[in-house]
């Protein structure tokens, strides 16, 4: 069973999909893969490089994000050129990745909406949360200043266009115990 996980930054995906994996699936994370089909040497890395400069690399070659999202959230062009490399070989990747997988499987995919995944997909779950609790979280958690936080939320879907194409929508603006029980719950639907 391929389970989408997706919802907007800060909104408590990693903490679903741990859960989950402690429940006994596997996790495949888009976020990982973004950051496997650029290391050093591959055809992302030079993809990325062609487009924005040397600019966006360390010394050593490998990758400075911190650089990289500065460009790309820069304009919307920029975001709109880079996930157009990206989004394709991260998508070709995960369907490398489920080919050898059995059981359930969550594929943590924020940008779900964005990306028209060519993956067929059980259930689509989505994680929502109002946004100054995301905002909240973000500074706090990922040491973000509200801006920085407000500007990457305004770059993703809104929780109402990912709700839209959801089978199943948990509310993860509850405590930790709660937000662990309604996750549970979800779960127990997928080996029913």
């Amino acid at each position: 069973m391929l389970i989408a996980l997706t919802g907007g930054i800060g909104s408590g995906k990693s903490t679903v999909a741990r859960r989950w994996v402690a429940l006994g699936a596997t996790e495949i994370d888009a976020d990982i893969l973004a950051r496997e089909v650029v290391e050093p040497g591959s055809r992302g890395l030079a993809q990325v490089v062609e487009l924005f400069g040397t600019s966006v690399l360390h010394e050593d070659g490998s990758l400075d994000r911190a650089q990289l999202a500065q460009l790309a959230f820069s304009s919307e062009e920029n975001r709109t050129a880079l996930q157009a490399i990206l989004h394709p070989l991260i998508q070709s990747r995960a369907q490398e990745r489920i080919a050898g997988i059995t059981g359930v499987i969550i594929y943590t995919i924020p940008l779900f909406v964005e990306t028209n995944s060519p993956l067929s997909f059980d259930r689509v779950v989505t994680i929502s949360t109002p946004e100054p609790v995301r905002i909240a979280r973000l500074v706090s958690a990922r040491n973000m200043t509200a801006d920085d936080a407000q500007a990457r939320i305004g770059t993703q879907a809104t929780d109402q266009e990912r709700e839209a194409v959801a089978d199943t929508i948990i509310d993860s603006d509850c405590s930790l115990p709660e937000l662990q029980a309604r996750a549970d719950a979800v779960f127990a639907s997928f080996t029913k």
